[in-house]
């Protein structure tokens, strides 16, 4: 059964929710990890792609936005559609549960203090409950 975190990040700052989700990939990735990060739109995705090159200043994420270069990569971002061969970790950046979450062994919800970020997670929180999935919280 798929293990879901949610992270509680200190501040309101959707870069610094960005950048958490950098770092999880990062560390993700470094274990061996395929990760797929659920952003909300293509413009996040766009975001998320340059920040991957540039959010630590010795290192970059090797990632991809394309699809057909996502099995060569261990890092995909993308807003829609179902990365059928990415089954470890899913991050996700949108507001609403991505269809294909069940799939992954483990399972990140992102959130920040922002009020609709907080009340979006909270329903989510309510609904994976719900359905017995193992909740784990970590305040940030």
């Amino acid at each position: 059964m798929t293990r879901i975190d949610f992270y509680l990040l200190a501040d309101a700052s959707d870069q610094q929710r960005y950048i958490f989700a950098c770092r999880l990939a990062q560390k993700a990735s470094k274990q061996g990890h395929r990760v797929y990060i659920h952003t909300e739109s293509a413009e996040q995705s766009q975001l998320l792609d340059e920040l991957l090159w540039s959010f630590s200043p010795t290192s970059f994420v090797p990632h991809t936005a394309v699809a057909e270069e996502c099995k060569n990569n261990p890092v995909y971002i993308n807003h829609s559609g179902d990365p059928l061969d990415i089954h470890d970790v899913l991050i996700n950046l949108s507001s609403k549960t991505p269809d294909c979450f069940a799939r992954f062994e483990r399972f990140a919800e992102l959130l920040n203090q922002d009020n609709s970020v907080k009340e979006a997670g909270r329903e989510r929180f309510k609904f994976y409950k719900s359905r017995g999935y193992p909740l784990h919280t970590h305040k940030m």
